[in-house]
């Protein structure tokens, strides 16, 4: 069939027009997948970069970290996670801070331990033990956050709760630098029985 058609209807394109032609469409659609990779990205995921010393000894500055936008779509923040969100200050970018208190639920924290409903909190993670005391109930809308390095952190006990509609996302793994590379959310905070 091909050979019939091009008989009646001869190419009479010039080869190097032709091939101009080829690549021109072949930039095109790469521009557009690209383009179309970009958008999906960025719709489900963020990219971060650590800018304080409030979450060492778990993240420092000049990390990069990738934000999971979709991780609480269908399911909720748990004690633990690391979190991204917008901060009290809208001018200001956003903060990386680990989830402590949960909705409904009352935070202490008194001689260097951070209860919750009256358990003691184990915290593999945190850099030293909160110098600063004081008690707290989460609304069911909000989530109660600290930096891991508690006594040089601008977070939940200097400015109260997290709504929850101001999360970003879950922060998931550290890709920069390399040295550095690893998936958070792993040392879950847990708290005994009172």
């Amino acid at each position: 069939m091909e050979y019939f058609r091009s008989e009646i209807f001869p190419d009479t394109e010039p080869p190097d027009e032709k091939k101009t032609r080829r690549i021109l469409r072949e930039l095109v659609e790469t521009i557009v997948l690209s383009l179309i990779l970009f958008v999906g990205i960025n719709a489900v995921s963020a990219r971060i970069r650590v800018e304080s010393i409030s979450m060492q000894k778990t993240l420092y500055a000049g990390y990069l970290v990738v934000v999971n936008k979709l991780a609480y779509a269908m399911g909720e923040p748990s004690r633990g996670d690391i979190i991204v969100f917008y901060p009290p200050d809208p001018s200001e970018e956003p903060f990386i801070k680990r989830v402590i208190g949960l909705p409904g639920e009352e935070v202490r924290v008194d001689d260097g331990i951070v209860y919750i409903n009256g358990a003691a909190l184990e915290e593999p993670y945190i850099k030293a033990s909160p110098e600063y005391s004081g008690t707290w109930n989460v609304p069911m809308d909000s989530l109660f956050v600290l930096g891991d390095n508690r006594n040089s952190s601008f977070d939940s006990h200097s400015w109260g709760m997290v709504s929850l509609s101001k999360v970003i996302g879950k922060a998931e793994f550290v890709y920069w630098p390399p040295s550095a590379w690893k998936l958070l959310n792993t040392a879950a905070a847990s708290a005994g029985n009172p």
